[in-house]
């Protein structure tokens, strides 16, 4: 697979702009990129902007904390795939990760895959903030709850994804379930290593400086 269809070409500031909106649409067209992944507001926008392309809309559920109840999660669910969304991106409850409550938190998965229909769903576990311990954990729920992928990070916390957290990710889900690396992808050697430690998509907002063969030093 090229490494232009493992790219989520990713817009999620909550300033973003129309305009802003509309430049990554171009760019993820003149790229091919699997997805653009964008807040639940632009999903009617990014569909329209995108039909007849193959180029998936994806969007983001309880988002950033992960902190709203499993029914609010269910519901926002339901209405971005109404919109459009073809995938989703769900954060998990780390609070209730944190306080061992694993069942809970694999609950709250189902409710999100539930909701999704054949859609795409892929969990953030937000890897910063777990130990090694409740990452695997976390990883365990999301492939008990049906999950399709499991993700790194938000990019809104304290770091992003790391090459050790995709191994470890990867050796707990098996070689079946996806991983989505996010946050930190600066260049095309960081798509790289992450792809080379079991990535099988990259959430960035540096698509195009990797397409380019460049760096930046964006967050995201």
């Amino acid at each position: 697979m090229e490494i232009n269809q493992y790219i989520d070409h990713t817009l999620l500031k909550p300033e973003s702009r129309q305009d802003q909106i509309d430049k990554l649409i171009r760019e993820a067209k003149t790229y091919n990129f699997a997805s653009v992944c964008i807040n639940p507001t632009w999903v009617s926008y990014a569909a329209k902007a995108l039909e007849g392309t193959d180029i998936k809309v994806c969007t983001v559920i309880g988002f950033p904390l992960g902190a709203t109840t499993s029914a609010v999660k269910a519901f926002e669910t339901k209405d971005a795939i109404s919109h459009g969304a073809d995938e989703v991106d769900m954060v998990i409850n780390i609070g209730q990760a944190k306080s061992g409550h694993f069942a809970f938190v694999e609950e709250d998965i189902r409710a999100v895959v539930e909701a999704s229909g054949d859609k795409l769903v892929k969990v953030i576990i937000e890897t910063c903030l777990l130990t090694d311990e409740e990452k695997v954990k976390a990883c365990q729920a999301a492939v008990a709850a049906g999950a399709d992928f499991v993700k790194t990070s938000t990019g809104f916390s304290i770091a992003g994804a790391k090459l050790e957290d995709v191994r470890l990710m990867r050796q707990t889900v098996g070689p079946d379930v996806g991983v989505k690396a996010a946050g930190g992808t600066r260049s095309l050697e960081d798509a790289q290593a992450f792809i080379e430690a079991g990535a099988t998509r990259i959430g960035t907002s540096a698509g195009v400086t990797i397409m380019e063969g460049k760096q930046t030093n964006s967050g995201y």
